[in-house]
């Protein structure tokens, strides 16, 4: 692990350590808690492009597998289809612009989870494209779907999203 990476998890430890804690997940808003996923993905994805080993490498993959899949499939269930539900194509169109990206994103991972030699260049430069995919997802995701979230779903809406969330994402199994 990287000096970088070693300040930043520090960094969110303290920052965890000090906010204060909800009671359940029905009081926390969805978009917090994928705020903190989506930070930990960020995370785990600048390790592995700081990561030199086979070994580590690997174990980054596999942690950003067991990370991102259920994510994006208990997110795309929860909230992009209640954003594609919404009687507003633009809105509709921030939906499935989401699955299309998560697709892109699941694709690059399997790619990169199937190159053998974790330290060969294809890998580095699969784990690249991946890094970047996943940062510009995030970046239009809580801009645009987010928005599209506050202005159609009351934060009581968002809370029981949240629930509803946290469920489909511990059904989801990764292989």
């Amino acid at each position: 692990m990287g000096v970088k990476s070693t300040v930043r998890n520090a960094t969110h430890s303290v920052i965890r350590t000090l906010s204060p804690k909800p009671e359940s997940a029905a009081d926390t808003d969805l978009l917090d808690t994928l705020k903190t996923e989506h930070d930990e993905v960020k995370s785990l994805l600048s390790d592995l492009q700081d990561a030199e080993t086979s070994a580590q490498r690997k174990s980054l993959v596999q942690k950003i597998k067991l990370a991102l899949v259920p994510h994006t499939k208990a997110e795309q269930k929860i909230l992009y289809d209640a954003v594609i539900a919404v009687r507003d194509k633009e809105v509709q169109v921030d939906g499935y612009e989401g699955y299309i990206e998560h697709d892109l994103a699941s694709r690059t991972l399997q790619q990169l989870d199937a190159i053998e030699n974790a330290t060969s260049p294809e890998h580095k430069a699969a784990a690249k494209v991946l890094k970047e995919l996943v940062e510009h997802h995030i970046k239009e995701e809580e801009s645009s779907v987010w928005d599209d979230a506050k202005d159609n779903f009351s934060d009581d809406e968002r809370r029981q999203m949240n629930v509803a969330y946290l469920s489909a994402k511990a059904r989801v199994k990764v292989s």
